[in-house]
Protein backbone atom coordinates (compact mmCIF):
# COMPACT_ATOMS: atom_id res chain seq x y z
CA UNK A 1 0.00 0.00 0.00
CA UNK A 2 1.52 3.06 -0.65
CA UNK A 3 2.18 5.06 2.53
CA UNK A 4 -0.02 8.66 3.21
CA UNK A 5 0.27 10.59 5.79
CA UNK A 6 -2.13 12.73 7.86
CA UNK A 7 -1.59 15.68 10.05
CA UNK A 8 -5.25 16.34 12.44
CA UNK A 9 -5.57 17.06 15.64
CA UNK A 10 -8.47 15.21 15.61
CA UNK A 11 -10.95 12.78 13.85
CA UNK A 12 -13.55 11.54 15.72
CA UNK A 13 -16.14 13.54 17.49
CA UNK A 14 -15.50 15.29 20.89
CA UNK A 15 -15.99 12.61 23.77
CA UNK A 16 -15.00 13.63 27.74
CA UNK A 17 -11.46 12.53 26.95
CA UNK A 18 -11.01 15.23 24.34
CA UNK A 19 -8.75 18.57 25.04
CA UNK A 20 -10.12 21.98 25.09
CA UNK A 21 -8.96 24.95 26.39
CA UNK A 22 -9.54 25.42 29.89
CA UNK A 23 -11.10 29.36 29.92
CA UNK A 24 -13.15 27.98 26.68
CA UNK A 25 -15.64 26.10 28.28
CA UNK A 26 -17.41 25.19 32.01
CA UNK A 27 -18.50 28.36 34.84
CA UNK A 28 -15.22 30.58 36.23
CA UNK A 29 -15.15 28.00 38.91
CA UNK A 30 -14.62 25.00 36.88
CA UNK A 31 -12.05 27.17 34.51
CA UNK A 32 -10.23 27.99 37.64
CA UNK A 33 -9.86 23.91 38.77
CA UNK A 34 -8.48 23.24 34.78
CA UNK A 35 -5.39 25.85 35.71
CA UNK A 36 -5.58 24.14 39.09
CA UNK A 37 -5.36 20.98 37.82
CA UNK A 38 -3.08 21.67 34.83
CA UNK A 39 -0.27 22.99 37.24
CA UNK A 40 -0.56 20.61 39.77
CA UNK A 41 0.29 18.30 36.73
CA UNK A 42 3.00 20.92 35.73
CA UNK A 43 4.53 20.43 39.38
CA UNK A 44 4.51 16.03 38.91
CA UNK A 45 6.00 16.38 35.72
CA UNK A 46 8.68 17.95 37.33
CA UNK A 47 9.14 16.18 39.98
CA UNK A 48 8.86 13.16 37.90
CA UNK A 49 11.84 14.12 35.53
CA UNK A 50 13.40 15.07 39.13
CA UNK A 51 13.45 11.36 39.73
CA UNK A 52 14.57 9.99 36.42
CA UNK A 53 10.85 9.34 35.13
CA UNK A 54 11.23 8.07 31.33
CA UNK A 55 8.66 8.96 28.61
CA UNK A 56 6.77 5.72 27.92
CA UNK A 57 4.21 5.13 25.26
CA UNK A 58 1.40 2.86 25.67
CA UNK A 59 -0.39 1.15 22.53
CA UNK A 60 -3.71 -0.53 23.40
CA UNK A 61 -6.13 -2.83 21.43
CA UNK A 62 -8.26 -1.33 18.46
CA UNK A 63 -11.20 -2.00 16.39
CA UNK A 64 -12.29 -0.67 13.27
CA UNK A 65 -13.83 -1.50 9.88
CA UNK A 66 -12.31 -1.68 6.38
CA UNK A 67 -12.18 2.07 5.95
CA UNK A 68 -11.17 3.09 9.57
CA UNK A 69 -9.72 2.42 12.82
CA UNK A 70 -9.91 3.49 16.36
CA UNK A 71 -6.40 3.24 18.07
CA UNK A 72 -5.91 3.95 21.18
CA UNK A 73 -2.69 4.81 23.28
CA UNK A 74 -0.93 6.82 26.52
CA UNK A 75 1.84 9.00 26.72
CA UNK A 76 3.21 9.15 30.41
CA UNK A 77 6.60 10.29 32.29
CA UNK A 78 6.70 6.40 34.41
CA UNK A 79 9.26 4.90 36.39
CA UNK A 80 11.11 2.10 35.06
CA UNK A 81 13.07 -0.79 36.83
CA UNK A 82 16.93 -1.47 37.06
CA UNK A 83 18.31 -3.33 33.99
CA UNK A 84 19.28 -7.08 35.12
CA UNK A 85 16.80 -6.68 38.34
CA UNK A 86 14.29 -9.11 39.46
CA UNK A 87 11.55 -6.91 38.78
CA UNK A 88 12.99 -6.48 35.20
CA UNK A 89 12.78 -9.76 34.29
CA UNK A 90 9.36 -10.42 35.79
CA UNK A 91 8.37 -7.59 33.74
CA UNK A 92 10.41 -9.00 30.75
CA UNK A 93 8.54 -12.76 31.47
CA UNK A 94 4.96 -11.40 31.91
CA UNK A 95 5.20 -12.31 35.53
CA UNK A 96 4.80 -9.54 37.59
CA UNK A 97 2.90 -9.03 40.46
CA UNK A 98 1.99 -5.36 40.77
CA UNK A 99 -0.12 -3.69 43.63
CA UNK A 100 -2.43 -1.08 41.91
CA UNK A 101 -1.37 2.15 43.44
CA UNK A 102 2.06 1.39 41.10
CA UNK A 103 -0.28 2.35 37.96
CA UNK A 104 -0.93 5.78 39.56
CA UNK A 105 2.76 6.85 40.00
CA UNK A 106 2.76 7.69 36.75
CA UNK A 107 2.69 10.89 35.30
CA UNK A 108 0.52 12.08 31.82
CA UNK A 109 1.98 14.07 28.92
CA UNK A 110 -0.43 16.06 28.37
CA UNK A 111 -0.38 17.39 24.29
CA UNK A 112 1.82 15.67 23.33
CA UNK A 113 2.91 14.47 19.49
CA UNK A 114 2.10 11.03 18.26
CA UNK A 115 3.25 10.08 15.16
CA UNK A 116 0.77 6.71 14.28
CA UNK A 117 1.40 4.07 11.65
CA UNK A 118 -0.79 1.82 10.39
CA UNK A 119 -1.84 0.22 7.08
CA UNK A 120 1.27 2.32 5.20
CA UNK A 121 -0.64 5.50 6.58
CA UNK A 122 1.25 7.76 9.07
CA UNK A 123 -0.95 10.23 11.29
CA UNK A 124 0.55 12.78 13.49
CA UNK A 125 -2.09 13.65 16.56
CA UNK A 126 -1.77 15.21 19.68
CA UNK A 127 -2.43 13.29 22.98
CA UNK A 128 -5.48 14.85 25.68
CA UNK A 129 -4.43 16.46 28.61
CA UNK A 130 -4.76 13.28 30.28
CA UNK A 131 -1.77 11.87 27.88
CA UNK A 132 -4.23 9.91 25.97
CA UNK A 133 -4.98 9.25 21.84
CA UNK A 134 -7.85 8.16 20.90
CA UNK A 135 -8.10 8.70 17.39
CA UNK A 136 -9.77 7.61 13.93
CA UNK A 137 -7.74 6.79 11.04
CA UNK A 138 -8.46 6.23 7.94
CA UNK A 139 -7.17 3.58 6.24
CA UNK A 140 -8.31 0.52 4.05
CA UNK A 141 -7.47 -2.71 5.52
CA UNK A 142 -8.97 -6.59 5.12
CA UNK A 143 -11.02 -7.91 8.20
CA UNK A 144 -8.62 -9.25 10.74
CA UNK A 145 -5.77 -8.16 13.06
CA UNK A 146 -3.03 -5.94 11.93
CA UNK A 147 -0.84 -3.97 13.72
CA UNK A 148 -0.64 -0.15 14.91
CA UNK A 149 2.48 1.50 15.77
CA UNK A 150 2.90 4.87 18.28
CA UNK A 151 5.94 6.47 18.27
CA UNK A 152 6.65 9.68 20.20
CA UNK A 153 9.68 11.76 21.21
CA UNK A 154 12.33 10.00 23.74
CA UNK A 155 10.14 6.97 24.05
CA UNK A 156 10.26 3.20 22.74
CA UNK A 157 7.78 3.16 19.99
CA UNK A 158 4.71 0.93 21.38
CA UNK A 159 2.72 -1.32 19.02
CA UNK A 160 -0.70 -3.07 19.50
CA UNK A 161 -3.27 -5.28 17.56
CA UNK A 162 -6.27 -3.53 15.81
CA UNK A 163 -9.30 -5.86 15.08
CA UNK A 164 -10.64 -4.69 11.44
CA UNK A 165 -14.45 -5.94 10.94
CA UNK A 166 -15.79 -6.89 7.88
CA UNK A 167 -18.51 -5.42 6.67
CA UNK A 168 -20.60 -9.31 6.57
CA UNK A 169 -20.02 -9.45 9.89
CA UNK A 170 -23.19 -9.46 12.48
CA UNK A 171 -22.54 -10.16 15.31
CA UNK A 172 -20.29 -8.12 18.23
CA UNK A 173 -20.09 -8.57 21.84
CA UNK A 174 -19.49 -5.93 24.59
CA UNK A 175 -18.52 -6.64 28.28
CA UNK A 176 -18.30 -4.90 31.19
CA UNK A 177 -15.17 -5.86 33.48
CA UNK A 178 -16.12 -4.93 36.95
CA UNK A 179 -18.30 -7.74 38.71
CA UNK A 180 -18.84 -8.96 35.07
CA UNK A 181 -15.41 -10.65 33.90
CA UNK A 182 -13.63 -9.84 37.17
CA UNK A 183 -14.85 -10.01 40.95
CA UNK A 184 -14.66 -6.55 42.24
CA UNK A 185 -17.36 -5.36 44.86
CA UNK A 186 -16.55 -2.03 42.97
CA UNK A 187 -19.83 0.12 44.22
CA UNK A 188 -18.44 0.28 47.90
CA UNK A 189 -15.95 2.78 48.16
CA UNK A 190 -13.40 1.44 50.98
CA UNK A 191 -13.23 -1.64 48.59
CA UNK A 192 -13.43 -0.02 45.49
CA UNK A 193 -9.97 1.72 46.84
CA UNK A 194 -8.69 -1.44 48.32
CA UNK A 195 -9.31 -3.29 44.99
CA UNK A 196 -7.81 -0.19 42.69
CA UNK A 197 -4.55 0.34 44.99
CA UNK A 198 -3.70 -2.23 47.62
CA UNK A 199 -4.49 -5.26 45.92
CA UNK A 200 -2.21 -7.45 43.52
CA UNK A 201 -3.33 -7.73 40.32
CA UNK A 202 -2.88 -11.72 40.54
CA UNK A 203 -5.05 -11.47 43.87
CA UNK A 204 -7.83 -10.44 41.56
CA UNK A 205 -10.66 -13.42 40.88
CA UNK A 206 -11.98 -14.33 37.15
CA UNK A 207 -15.77 -14.21 37.48
CA UNK A 208 -16.48 -18.17 37.19
CA UNK A 209 -17.62 -19.48 33.89
CA UNK A 210 -17.10 -15.50 32.07
CA UNK A 211 -13.95 -16.36 29.99
CA UNK A 212 -15.19 -19.92 29.13
CA UNK A 213 -18.64 -18.62 27.92
CA UNK A 214 -16.72 -15.32 25.69
CA UNK A 215 -14.02 -17.98 24.22
CA UNK A 216 -16.90 -20.44 23.08
CA UNK A 217 -18.34 -17.03 21.56
CA UNK A 218 -15.65 -16.06 19.69
CA UNK A 219 -15.21 -19.85 18.22
CA UNK A 220 -19.21 -20.27 17.46
CA UNK A 221 -18.39 -16.50 15.84
CA UNK A 222 -14.73 -15.79 14.60
CA UNK A 223 -15.33 -12.52 13.05
CA UNK A 224 -17.42 -10.77 16.36
CA UNK A 225 -15.15 -8.38 18.34
CA UNK A 226 -15.47 -8.13 21.98
CA UNK A 227 -15.03 -4.60 23.19
CA UNK A 228 -14.59 -3.86 27.26
CA UNK A 229 -16.42 -1.14 27.98
CA UNK A 230 -16.19 -0.30 31.86
CA UNK A 231 -16.15 3.00 33.58
CA UNK A 232 -12.38 2.00 34.96
CA UNK A 233 -9.85 4.60 34.56
CA UNK A 234 -6.75 4.34 31.93
CA UNK A 235 -4.89 4.69 34.63
CA UNK A 236 -5.57 0.87 35.03
CA UNK A 237 -5.85 -0.41 31.60
CA UNK A 238 -2.30 -2.09 31.64
CA UNK A 239 -3.05 -3.83 35.29
CA UNK A 240 -6.73 -4.81 33.45
CA UNK A 241 -5.04 -6.02 29.85
CA UNK A 242 -2.38 -8.37 31.62
CA UNK A 243 -5.52 -9.64 34.04
CA UNK A 244 -7.50 -10.43 30.80
CA UNK A 245 -5.19 -12.17 28.67
CA UNK A 246 -3.59 -13.94 31.87
CA UNK A 247 -7.11 -15.47 32.50
CA UNK A 248 -7.60 -16.55 28.90
CA UNK A 249 -10.10 -13.81 27.69
CA UNK A 250 -10.89 -13.60 24.23
CA UNK A 251 -8.40 -10.15 23.00
CA UNK A 252 -10.33 -6.99 22.45
CA UNK A 253 -10.41 -3.16 22.96
CA UNK A 254 -10.78 -1.38 26.02
CA UNK A 255 -13.15 1.52 26.39
CA UNK A 256 -12.30 3.24 29.46
CA UNK A 257 -12.47 6.64 30.76
CA UNK A 258 -10.02 9.01 32.98
CA UNK A 259 -11.20 10.53 36.57
CA UNK A 260 -11.31 13.62 37.32
CA UNK A 261 -12.36 17.08 35.28
CA UNK A 262 -13.78 17.24 32.09
CA UNK A 263 -14.04 20.46 29.81
CA UNK A 264 -17.71 21.14 30.87
CA UNK A 265 -17.94 19.63 34.65
CA UNK A 266 -16.47 18.37 37.93
CA UNK A 267 -16.82 14.71 37.63
CA UNK A 268 -16.77 12.24 34.49
CA UNK A 269 -20.14 10.24 34.46
CA UNK A 270 -19.67 6.42 34.01
CA UNK A 271 -23.21 6.11 33.22
CA UNK A 272 -22.74 8.48 30.11
CA UNK A 273 -19.65 7.25 29.38
CA UNK A 274 -21.16 4.12 28.79
CA UNK A 275 -24.18 5.26 26.72
CA UNK A 276 -22.30 7.14 24.46
CA UNK A 277 -20.40 4.29 23.55
CA UNK A 278 -22.41 1.93 22.95
CA UNK A 279 -24.13 4.85 20.63
CA UNK A 280 -20.97 5.25 18.75
CA UNK A 281 -20.90 1.05 18.04
CA UNK A 282 -24.47 0.85 16.74
CA UNK A 283 -23.57 4.36 14.84
CA UNK A 284 -19.88 2.77 13.24
CA UNK A 285 -21.45 -0.52 12.45
CA UNK A 286 -24.81 -0.46 11.23
CA UNK A 287 -25.26 -3.91 10.05
CA UNK A 288 -24.63 -5.42 13.29
CA UNK A 289 -26.20 -6.90 16.25
CA UNK A 290 -24.52 -6.95 19.87
CA UNK A 291 -24.89 -9.51 22.72
CA UNK A 292 -24.86 -7.39 26.08
CA UNK A 293 -22.67 -8.50 29.36
CA UNK A 294 -23.08 -7.01 32.40
CA UNK A 295 -24.05 -7.71 36.13
CA UNK A 296 -27.24 -6.57 38.42
CA UNK A 297 -24.62 -5.15 40.99
CA UNK A 298 -24.34 -1.15 39.07
CA UNK A 299 -26.20 0.50 36.10
CA UNK A 300 -26.13 -2.39 33.37
CA UNK A 301 -29.14 -3.47 33.56
CA UNK A 302 -30.59 0.26 33.17
CA UNK A 303 -28.24 0.98 30.64
CA UNK A 304 -29.01 -1.61 28.32
CA UNK A 305 -32.48 -1.62 28.82
CA UNK A 306 -32.53 2.17 27.65
CA UNK A 307 -30.17 1.33 24.62
CA UNK A 308 -32.49 -1.61 23.47
CA UNK A 309 -35.57 0.81 23.91
CA UNK A 310 -33.85 3.18 21.11
CA UNK A 311 -32.08 0.66 19.53
CA UNK A 312 -33.94 -2.64 19.15
CA UNK A 313 -32.15 -3.97 15.91
CA UNK A 314 -29.05 -3.27 17.54
CA UNK A 315 -29.57 -5.71 20.40
CA UNK A 316 -29.11 -9.57 19.96
CA UNK A 317 -29.55 -10.22 23.57
CA UNK A 318 -28.82 -8.67 27.05
CA UNK A 319 -27.44 -10.84 29.50
CA UNK A 320 -26.59 -10.20 33.31
CA UNK A 321 -24.75 -12.04 35.66
CA UNK A 322 -26.33 -12.06 39.20
CA UNK A 323 -24.38 -11.29 42.16
CA UNK A 324 -24.40 -13.88 44.81
CA UNK A 325 -25.99 -12.64 48.67
CA UNK A 326 -21.68 -11.89 49.35
CA UNK A 327 -21.30 -10.35 46.86
CA UNK A 328 -24.19 -7.82 46.51
CA UNK A 329 -23.41 -6.95 50.20
CA UNK A 330 -20.18 -5.94 49.65
CA UNK A 331 -21.35 -3.95 46.63
CA UNK A 332 -24.00 -2.13 48.13
CA UNK A 333 -26.93 -3.85 46.76
CA UNK A 334 -28.33 -5.60 43.84
CA UNK A 335 -31.50 -5.08 41.62
CA UNK A 336 -33.78 -8.06 41.16
CA UNK A 337 -34.39 -9.81 38.16
CA UNK A 338 -37.00 -7.24 36.11
CA UNK A 339 -39.96 -7.66 34.22
CA UNK A 340 -38.44 -7.59 30.11
CA UNK A 341 -41.43 -9.07 29.11
CA UNK A 342 -42.66 -5.94 26.82
CA UNK A 343 -39.08 -5.41 25.80
CA UNK A 344 -38.28 -6.33 21.78
CA UNK A 345 -34.92 -8.28 22.90
CA UNK A 346 -34.45 -11.37 25.40
CA UNK A 347 -32.51 -10.85 28.56
CA UNK A 348 -31.02 -13.19 30.09
CA UNK A 349 -29.70 -13.63 33.95
CA UNK A 350 -27.98 -16.04 35.98
CA UNK A 351 -25.03 -15.99 38.21
CA UNK A 352 -21.95 -17.27 36.59
CA UNK A 353 -21.12 -18.02 32.96
CA UNK A 354 -21.84 -21.28 32.81
CA UNK A 355 -25.68 -20.36 33.02
CA UNK A 356 -25.32 -17.86 30.67
CA UNK A 357 -23.77 -19.85 28.06
CA UNK A 358 -27.02 -22.87 28.20
CA UNK A 359 -29.59 -19.93 27.82
CA UNK A 360 -27.50 -18.50 24.90
CA UNK A 361 -27.79 -22.30 23.11
CA UNK A 362 -31.66 -21.93 23.40
CA UNK A 363 -31.42 -18.42 21.38
CA UNK A 364 -29.16 -20.09 19.36
CA UNK A 365 -26.44 -18.22 19.87
CA UNK A 366 -23.95 -20.42 21.07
Amino acid sequence: METARQDSPSQHPADDNTAQPAAAVGTPALRLAHRVSDAANGIRLKLARGWNFKPKMIAYYGYGSTEWVRVFGRVLLASSPKPGSRADTAVRNGTQNVRGWRAFTSTPIQHADVDIEIGGVHTRVKADRGGLVDEVIKVQLEPGWHTVTFRTNDAEEAQAQVQVIGPETRLGIVSDIDDTVMVTALPRPFLALWNTFVLSERARMATPGMAVLLDRMTVRHPDAPVIYLSTGPWNAAPTLARFLARNMYPAGALLLTDWGLTADRWFRSGQEHKHRNLERLASEFPGMKWLLIGDNGQHDEQIYSEFSAKFPDKVAAIAIRQLSVSESVLAGGHTEHGDHSAEQVPWIYSPDGAGIARRLENLGLM
